[in-house]
């Protein structure tokens, strides 16, 4: 008895294959279908700038017109005479003599030439000064204002007793109370320098000046510790009679 079906016909001889064609192919579908993205038209941003027509501006040609440089000032003009003067000073040739010193030369040691210091005299204002100078017959007084009050007292009564008061009326002033303003120094051995006047007359100002110039010498005054210049001032006051 002969088979109905045609052998080389037999379909289910490949299926293995069509089946794993069919699910490659499947596969395949499903992943694309997975990893496709869609977006929106509005979120589209155009990154491309097109230059073609700021290209094809035309950029005019400027010329640029050189400015000829200035013409050079003219030379100075020759002088019409020119004197030819004829050195005649003759120049003495400077002779310059070596400082070296020769092998044999002895050398000479010099002493040392001590310099002396000069103090500084420091002047210290009568009112401010912190031991006063002590005029002769004040040493006895306590306390530094003490010492003050009694030298003005004895500078005072010491040129009562020597200033000519009747030169005053020799000389014509006008009656009336007059002054001579006076300044002097005590320096740092106590003497009396640096007399200074200012009177109604010169002839007061000089019998103002020989008065103080007697002025007994006195102990200097101190300033923390050591013997400074100490100025003072004073005036002397006269009347003048009718």
């Amino acid at each position: 008895m002969e088979p109905k079906k045609n052998p080389k016909s037999d379909v289910s001889r490949n299926s293995s294959l069509y089946f794993a064609v069919g699910l490659a192919l499947m596969l395949g579908i499903t992943y694309m279908a997975i990893n496709y993205k869609t977006y929106e038209k509005a979120d589209i941003v155009a990154d491309t700038l097109n230059l073609d027509e700021e290209l094809e501006e035309e950029v005019p040609i400027t010329e640029q017109i050189a400015t000829p440089p200035p013409p050079p000032p003219p030379p100075p003009a020759a002088p019409e005479v020119i004197e030819v003067v004829e050195d005649e000073e003759e120049v003495e040739e400077t002779v310059i003599e070596s400082t070296e010193t020769e092998m044999d030369t002895e050398i000479v040691e010099v002493e040392e030439v001590e310099v002396e210091e000069v103090e500084e005299e420091v002047e210290v204002p009568f009112h401010v000064i912190e031991n006063v100078a002590v005029f002769p017959g004040c040493e006895k007084k306590k306390g530094n204002q003490a010492k003050k009050d009694c030298m003005n007292e004895k500078v005072n009564k010491f040129i009562q007793r020597k200033f000519n008061t009747e030169l005053a009326n020799d000389l014509g002033l006008a009656p009336g109370k007059k002054r001579i303003f006076c300044r002097f120094k005590v320096d740092k051995n106590g003497n009396i320098t640096s007399i200074q006047t200012r009177g109604p007359h010169p002839a007061l100002e000089k019998e103002a000046q020989k008065v103080l110039a007697k002025l007994p010498k006195m102990q200097p005054g101190k300033q923390r510790g050591k013997a400074v210049v100490m100025p003072f001032s004073i005036p002397i006051v006269f009347q003048v009679q009718d």
